[in-house]
């Protein structure tokens, strides 16, 4: 009956347990206390703190593995995002009454300079395509 007195998580003495007739209770080893097992948010902190610790390294392992894909992707965007604002200040442009026209008349009359200018004669493309060739090498070397 005297193990009924004892209360869960209370302690009980050598005297309290029961033990095998014949054993020296007094040398046996005294086991440590039992450690809660880890909750699942507990599992999910660990779980994330570890990730977090070792962020920098999965980081530079991506970007060492995927450099030149990475930089092209990067370029890609850079001339999307280009092609877009050109054509946002081009749409604005054309908001403004009569600039629209005005533009296309200075296109028109450009375009019908070059052609006279350059397109009719046989010597003048001629020209035109020396000065097309040097524009090539100090260009391109």
């Amino acid at each position: 009956m005297e193990a009924e007195k004892i209360q869960y998580g209370e302690i009980a003495s050598p005297s309290d347990v029961a033990a095998i007739e014949g054993t020296d209770t007094q040398n046996l080893p005294i086991l440590p206390p039992a450690q809660s097992p880890e909750n699942q948010w507990q599992q999910i902190n660990r779980i994330i703190a570890d990730f977090f610790e070792k962020f920098p390294e999965y980081l530079e392992k991506f970007f060492n593995t995927y450099k030149q894909p990475l930089f092209s992707l990067g370029w890609v965007l850079v001339a999307l995002v280009s092609v877009k604002v050109i054509l946002a200040m081009l749409d604005a442009v054309n908001d403004i009454p009569l600039a629209q026209p005005l533009f296309e008349l200075i296109g028109i009359g450009y375009a019908s300079w070059f052609t006279f200018r350059y397109l009719l004669k046989t010597s003048t493309r001629r020209e035109l395509v020396a000065e097309i060739d040097l524009v090539k090498k100090q260009i391109l070397g």
